[in-house]
């Protein structure tokens, strides 16, 4: 007979665990395993990462989910390696080769290619990407042998870096827009540079303001115990942190998360992080107009209640390996 399973008892738990996915794992499955972990009752991530890609995954808890979005549209930095010569079926090293060339690239090349696919591009996204049509993912298709046509995407590359590693294979580094897909850039590098290419590895250094040198791997999460694994949360409004900051008293505070405008000598502003200060908490986003602070997003008071309870261990992040 199976052993019965542990039923795990969740907990009301706030913040935001920056996670350094492995490969082999969907964003999912590094979400659940992380929540199981924390016991935590509600979790959520900022943005897909392949399971064939490591690197930064902002994981949601609790009030933090409410400003996950911030981070879905946050610029990102990934550093992949490309082998050039060859293309395959997926743009990646699952697929089957479909095409070889020879390899005749010069560091003239690369540098002008960098050129090329610096600043506002059209990219169409690739068949094997999780983008739905009529319910479906395009995946799900290409395993078929079905090709949908997609429509191109305005992207930004704001920066691009390529670099030889050895012969046949280079390094890029990009720090790309929102649905930005690397191994598309990766195989419009390789046919700009007249050989094609697929992307051998891909790993996200950052997003936003989060970095991979703050990051906790899932071994090293597993390895702690409970008290440990709560202080390697960040603060909810670390997802925030590039907003204007507004703090109100009391009363104005009670009123705004009721979800009241409230009056002051308030600047015309988009974003704005809003904290009470009886005590220092914060409450949710605003934005401000006509000397009106208009609420956003917003947590509730028990919300609040629970992050206030917890604040000495929040105060105190984790020690991560860069």
């Amino acid at each position: 007979m199976n052993a019965p399973r542990t039923r795990v008892q969740r907990r009301p738990v706030h913040g935001v665990l920056l996670l350094d996915k492995p490969l082999g794992l969907s964003s999912n499955q590094a979400l659940q395993k992380a929540k199981w972990l924390l016991r935590a009752e509600k979790a959520g991530h900022t943005g897909t990462l392949d399971p064939l890609a490591s690197g930064v995954l902002p994981l949601c808890f609790g009030a933090a989910t409410k400003f996950s979005q911030l981070h879905l549209d946050a610029d990102k930095t990934y550093e992949a390696t490309a082998r050039l010569g060859v293309r395959t079926s997926t743009g990646d090293a699952e697929g089957d080769v479909i095409a070889e060339r020879p390899v005749d690239v010069t560091v003239a090349d690369l540098a002008r290619v960098e050129a090329l696919f610096t600043g506002p591009l059209r990219q169409v996204p690739p068949m094997h990407s999780a983008l739905k049509k009529d319910g479906k993912a395009l995946y799900e298709y290409a395993r078929d042998g079905i090709e949908i046509e997609r429509a191109p995407r305005d992207v930004i590359v704001r920066s691009l870096s390529l670099a030889w590693i050895e012969p046949e294979l280079i390094r890029i580094v990009a720090t790309v827009s929102k649905g930005t897909y690397i191994r598309t850039l990766g195989e419009d590098i390789g046919e700009a540079l007249g050989c094609g290419a697929h992307l051998r590895s891909l790993r996200r250094l950052s997003t936003g303001d989060f970095d991979a040198t703050r990051c906790i791997t899932l071994d090293g999460l597993e390895a702690m115990d409970e008290t440990e694994r709560l202080a390697c949360l960040l603060p909810v409004e670390s997802l925030v942190s590039g907003h204007g900051r507004v703090t109100l008293q009391a009363d104005d505070a009670a009123r705004f998360l009721s979800g009241l405008r409230r009056r002051g000598e308030w600047a015309d502003a988009d974003e704005i992080a809003v904290f009470g200060s009886q005590p220092v908490a914060f409450l949710g986003t605003a934005h401000a107009r006509a000397r009106e602070l208009i609420p956003g997003r917003l947590l509730n008071p028990i919300e609040i209640q629970q992050i206030l309870l917890n604040a000495p261990v929040n105060a105190t992040f984790c020690e991560t390996t860069p």
